[in-house]
């Protein structure tokens, strides 16, 4: 049996800059093409944040419609995972976007540090944004910057705040967080087996150069891989990645090396437990199908 992996691109974050990398996408324009390109290179899922004219951080609920609307539009099925990160707002704006029913966001829940700050997640907008996916019918990813965060999300399932079985996420390499340690990334595996399952999905992110060797253990593991500008800007220490879409065919040459097919955005959604559009029945398949093929 196969074990497709699913690709998950993570177009633009809230830090890099086109000074940074000319590719990092910033109007809602720029990111609804790199996403198309991104998504016929084989990434069955979006991480999506937002940004003011100037680059910085928004959570303008009204950004985040276009931007679904856009991506809806030229990437049929693919799933829209919006971010609920604490770059891009405070307190309950963080959250503001969720009532447009994304198919998935961002959740941490748990707090750490960042190279410069406290990315602070209190327990009670951890619960407030939980209860919201639950009412909106959003899954959650739980992103684990820690083994607690893992811990934590095992106590919420428990407690019915989380539907379904949580999609974990390890982030790794973020400085004065958890470094790429492939020691704590073999127990983090193990821990979400032991707490969720042994089919319980789960994937890995690495920060900066980490991403390559994240990409790497995860594919090679067994999980599932996120990739994009906004976790990694360059494809070596010497030459800029030229758009998210580079990133993404790489990952999917690590699939290949290691004998596992990249998940299309069906297999994805099965694999996460996600609604299928309406116009995916078998009468409309084969437009939804032409209709990508279009763009």
């Amino acid at each position: 049996m196969t074990n497709p992996c699913i690709i998950c691109v993570a177009i633009t974050g809230s830090l890099p800059t086109k000074a940074n990398n000319p590719a990092v996408p910033i109007s809602v324009s720029e990111q609804v093409e790199s996403t198309h390109e991104a998504f016929e290179e084989g990434a069955a899922i979006v991480h999506a944040h937002v940004r003011n004219e100037d680059e910085t951080p928004s959570s303008d609920p009204e950004k985040f419609a276009a931007l679904k609307e856009g991506i809806e539009t030229h990437c049929p099925g693919m799933i829209i995972q919006f971010s609920t990160g604490g770059r891009s707002g405070a307190g309950r704006t963080r959250g503001g976007m969720l009532p447009l029913r994304p198919d998935m966001a961002s959740l941490s829940v748990g707090s750490n540090n960042f190279p410069s700050r406290v990315y602070e997640n209190p327990p009670e907008l951890v619960d407030w944004l939980a209860s919201e996916m639950l009412d909106f019918g959003v899954k959650p990813e739980i992103e684990a910057f820690d083994l607690s965060h893992i811990l934590n999300a095992k106590q919420m399932a428990d407690a019915g705040q989380l539907a379904g079985t949580p999609y974990i996420q390890f982030v790794m390499g973020v400085k004065n967080a958890m470094p790429a340690d492939r020691d704590v990334f073999d127990y983090y595996v193990r821990t979400v087996h032991r707490l969720f399952g042994e089919d319980a999905p789960w994937c890995a992110a690495g920060i900066g150069a980490n991403q390559l060797t994240l990409n790497e253990w995860a594919i090679a593991a067994g999980g599932h891989a996120r990739t994009g500008l906004e976790d990694n800007v360059r494809l070596d220490r010497d030459t800029l990645a030229p758009s998210n879409a580079a990133l993404v065919r790489r990952t999917a040459e690590i699939c290949a090396a290691n004998s596992r097919p990249v998940a299309t955005w069906q297999e994805a959604r099965r694999i996460l437990g996600l609604r299928v559009p309406a116009a995916e029945t078998p009468a409309e398949a084969a437009v939804v199908s032409s209709l990508s093929l279009c763009l």
